[in-house]
């Protein structure tokens, strides 16, 4: 055995091997991070935890195209050679085209894949956006192009949608977005501009535009990737991105529509690394928690989660759902579409086109005995009534609503044509929930509350703010925002004998709020004991409860 090879295995972690005919350090077979740290000070490579620092004369070196194609980072342009970082410093051929180019040795050191992305994002900053301009050519390039673009053909398109340079620049758009916990990308063509948008925490970043030009081949580049039709421009379309970034699976939802200067393109991002399956994580407090639990233990009943468009509703079913898993019981999901897989659920995905429906879906999944079913939305009578007599007979039905606050969901159950009656017999829990951003963990400080906030607040609500809010100064954790992830505002309604009697009878919304006590808590309740608690601010409450009646 090779004395390397020898020396090495006895400090490789167990269970990793490596290869049995190795002969020179050159051809050592290592894959694992831990491995390439110990090849690195085998082989006298500096091997860092941490990003230093580099000179911008060094990084104008090599491109950021060719950076991220090599995974090289230039640092220092020293009197001989030049220092590069890389995530795996034995990727010879690499080096030797980075050699290649600069024209002078390349001396090595290594860091470790976080701290090398890190590097990446501070050498090149928004790397698409470079790419862009790069890729821009002339204003008056851009000035001729933008009048044009409804008479470029198809075939055109996907010539220009299948430069190596432009699929570079499309796939980096995806990846910053992705690492910037983006959770849609909205690009959207004006009449002299192309806007992108990352949506992070809920809010619309806006990015630094690509030239106007790009237009066509940028959004012909994403339909070729996610199926559609790269012909038709004047008809909305829907696709599907599967791709694989840091070893783990990423699906991304693709909508167009056309607008007056093209089509606007919207991408959900979904992640599930970032999918949180824990009740408490999304931010549920301990008393509806506990109320959730015993909600989702029961036998048979319709829970219902409502709130607008993006509010967290499907995470929260997905939750409840990862909670009631049982081998011995079959669970069953129908949703538009599928947004993330949960193992040992059957989920099926609607297809209007082929005539799976919500309510052609249900129908179908009485017949395979489930126990529990999860139907991703009800938004018409014929759902309504096979949920309502699904519940009736001994499953438990969990879906989603388009509604205000929770009791809403009552009147909005009977304008679908649901009798009173049955909606009061079935109905066992109502859930209504809003999102805010939280707070940055990394800089949260004490802040005043403000004479503005002061004067949106209710005395009972000032009492919890005496000694003031809170608020993020901003660091690089959350790139200065103070703000990083959300959080939820829930409001829960557990059925009972009085409430049931005054569903039955159609009562409004402010009168089933009588009904419910004096112990049930609003969602901007909830939103401002955790703005009390550091969670979230006063503002972030206010912004994500606006809309409801608190009277």
């Amino acid at each position: 055995m090779h004395p390397l090879h020898e020396r090495l295995t006895e400090r490789l972690p167990e269970g990793l091997e490596l290869a049995s005919n190795v002969v020179s350090t050159e051809e050592v077979a290592i894959q694992a991070p831990e491995a390439i740290r110990l090849r690195c000070v085998a082989m006298g490579i500096e091997y860092l935890d941490k990003a230093p620092d580099f000179s911008p004369d060094a990084v104008a070196l090599i491109d950021a195209d060719r950076a991220v194609r090599l995974g090289i980072v230039p640092l220092q342009i020293e009197s001989r050679y030049l220092l590069v970082a890389m995530e795996d410093p034995f990727q010879l051929a690499s080096v030797d085209e980075v050699a290649g180019v600069v024209r002078r040795p390349v001396k090595r050191v290594g860091l470790t894949r976080g701290a090398f992305r890190d590097l990446l994002r501070r050498a090149y900053g928004t790397t698409a956006a470079r790419m862009a301009e790069s890729l821009g050519g002339q204003e008056d390039a851009a000035e001729e192009a933008e009048h044009n673009l409804d008479a470029i053909e198809a075939d055109d398109i996907h010539r220009m949608a299948e430069q190596p340079t432009l699929i570079n620049l499309v796939n980096l758009l995806l990846l910053e977005a992705i690492q910037t916990r983006a959770s849609d990308v909205h690009i959207e063509p004006f009449e002299s501009e192309l806007k992108v948008k990352y949506r992070i925490d809920g809010v619309l970043i806006e990015q630094p535009p690509p030239p106007k030009q790009l237009q066509a081949a940028i959004i012909g580049r994403i339909k070729i990737m996610a199926h559609m039709n790269i012909a038709e421009r004047y008809v909305p379309q829907d696709g599907h991105i599967a791709l694989r970034f840091e070893g783990r699976k990423v699906d991304i939802r693709v909508s167009t529509v056309p607008t007056i200067y093209g089509e606007s393109i919207v991408m959900r991002i979904l992640d599930k690394s970032n999918l949180s399956l824990d009740l408490r994580s999304l931010g549920m407090s301990d008393t509806h928690r506990r109320a959730m639990d015993r909600l989702v233990e029961k036998p048979h009943g319709l829970l219902l989660v409502t709130g607008p468009t993006g509010s967290g509703k499907t995470t929260t079913l997905y939750a409840a759902l990862s909670q009631l898993y049982d081998p011995r019981k079959k669970i069953i999901t129908i949703e538009d579409p599928v947004e993330y897989e949960l193992n040992g659920i059957n989920q099926i995905p609607v297809n209007p086109k082929r005539g799976l429906t919500f309510a052609t879906g249900l129908r179908a999944i009485l017949r395979q005995d489930p126990d529990v079913i999860l139907v991703g939305e009800i938004r018409d009578r014929e759902t309504v009534d096979i949920a309502i007599r699904s519940a009736l007979t001994g499953h438990l039905i969990l879906s989603t609503l388009h509604t205000n606050d929770a009791l809403s969901s009552t009147g909005r159950l009977i304008d679908m044509g649901a009798e009173p009656y049955l909606v009061a017999s079935v109905l066992e829990g109502l859930l209504a929930q809003r999102l805010g951003r939280r707070i940055c963990s990394h800089c949260r400080v004490q802040a005043p509350l403000g004479e503005d906030l002061s004067v949106r607040i209710r005395p009972d609500e000032r009492e919890l703010f005496v000694n003031g809010g809170f608020a993020g100064a901003g660091c690089e954790e959350c790139k200065g925002s103070g703000f990083r992830n959300r959080v939820g505002f829930y409001e829960l309604v557990r059925m009972s004998a009085a409430l049931r009697a005054a569903v039955s009878e159609s009562k409004t919304p402010a009168e089933l709020r009588r009904v419910v006590g004096d112990d049930f808590v609003s969602m901007r309740q909830d939103g401002m004991l955790k703005a009390a608690h550091g969670i979230t601010t006063v503002t972030e409450v206010l912004r994500a409860t606006q809309d409801l009646d608190e009277g």
